[in-house]
């Protein structure tokens, strides 16, 4: 099996990833210690909760979804990359178009890690 590795981040501070090594873009992966397959569930389970989000592509250690913002319906894509080896669930949370993000994407995935807590 190929490793998928996330996309770089662009130099512009509207994206978030566990893979940037920049401190402007760095963010913790989660980690996680039951089987891939339940993480991945209570992972979906958590992002189901929150508003405006739609899955777009699965496989067995990658999701994909898209968040779309409230008012000016600005989407954001959001992927997920399992590694099995390591236990940690590597991300990036990014805005499609724009420059700056207010810092949304970075809370975003800091809500999500709390919400996911220690359930995987």
């Amino acid at each position: 099996m190929s490793i998928r590795i996330l996309a770089p981040c662009p130099a512009s501070p509207n994206c978030v990833s566990t893979q940037a090594q920049d401190e402007g873009h760095s963010i913790a992966p989660f980690r996680y210690r039951k089987s891939r397959g339940e993480a991945k569930e209570a992972l979906k389970e958590t992002i189901r909760s929150l508003p405006r989000s739609k899955l777009v592509q699965e496989d067995e250690s990658y999701l994909h979804y898209e968040f779309t913002s409230l008012l000016l319906r600005f989407v954001d894509d959001v992927e997920f990359l399992f590694d099995d080896e390591a236990k940690v669930i590597h991300f990036r949370s990014a805005s499609r178009t724009g420059y700056g993000d207010l810092g949304v994407n970075r809370s975003r995935m800091e809500q999500i890690r709390a919400l996911v807590g220690n359930r995987l």
